[in-house]
């Protein structure tokens, strides 16, 4: 297949700036998101061995614990060195989000958990979410994770510089436009407002969405912890975090402080479509 279309700051930054790999076993949020992605996804996710395509898995995070769990898991990934890595979890290849190569209807679970981060157009996010949907099984589940517009004022203030003039002015582009250029620290990246996710899998055809917090509202407590402490925050401190992405869950309001937003929706079936 052709080489996927992928910005090069995007492919610079994952291929030669961070690894993938350990993202989220090294940091205290780190943490957090992938138990907190865990336990939602566990709610929803259809008996094993259901068929999971991995849209976007990186070096294959989710897809190792899916496995252990007895899920049938394919990732597709731009990245090869993403691809390389996953291909020791489950099968993998090199693929767009908005481009998927697997037919109509083949899986009980489409997963986005990376491309909309990278997407800041909103016909390509239409695209990758379409794709999903088209590939999800009648009834199937399709999940989908976005950067939530807000989290930059809450982890800036953890490096305690967001007072200054260059980081206010950079933060407040991302604010206003929703779009990071890519030209400092992260790479090219778009960051949702929780509705905006909704209606983006609502326009893509996904049905019964909603939209979690995956880190909660207090998240940023255990990042600043081991940014100006420099040490590892508490056990209580990380449960108390966790507690309060739990209780957060039925009050949208509290969506805006979470770092990253997760949308479930399916795939319509025979019952959505009146056959």
């Amino acid at each position: 297949m052709s080489k996927p279309e992928l910005a090069p700051e995007v492919e610079h930054f994952y291929a030669q700036v961070v690894d993938e790999s350990v993202r989220l076993s090294t940091s205290a949020d780190g943490r957090l998101e992938l138990l907190r992605t865990q336990e939602i996804l566990r709610r929803f996710l259809p008996p094993a061995p259901a068929r999971v395509l991995d849209v976007g898995g990186g070096a294959g995070i989710h897809a190792e614990w899916l496995v252990k769990d007895g899920y049938d898991v394919k990732l597709v990934d731009p990245v090869a060195r993403h691809v390389e890595r996953a291909a020791k979890i489950c099968m993998s290849e090199l693929g767009d989000a908005r481009h998927l190569a697997e037919a109509d209807s083949s899986y009980d679970v489409v997963q986005v958990l990376g491309p909309l981060y990278h997407l800041p157009a909103a016909d390509d996010r239409q695209a990758a979410l379409s794709e999903a949907r088209r590939v999800a099984k009648p009834g199937g589940l399709v999940v989908a994770a976005a950067i939530n517009r807000y989290a930059s004022i809450f982890e800036h203030v953890t490096y305690a510089h967001l007072h200054t003039e260059r980081m206010q002015a950079s933060i407040g582009t991302i604010l206003r436009t929703a779009i990071h250029d890519g030209k400092r620290g992260f790479t090219l990246a778009y960051f949702h407002r929780a509705e905006e996710l909704a209606e983006e899998m609502v326009a893509a055809g996904m049905v019964d969405v909603q939209v979690f917090g995956v880190e909660g509202p207090a998240w940023s407590a255990l990042k600043a912890v081991e940014q100006q402490a420099g040490g590892a925050p508490s056990e209580d401190l990380f449960a108390s975090v966790l507690t309060a992405a739990r209780m957060a869950e039925p009050y949208p309001e509290l969506l805006a402080a979470s770092s990253h937003l997760l949308a479930v929706g399916r795939a319509p079936g025979a019952s959505d479509t009146g056959v």
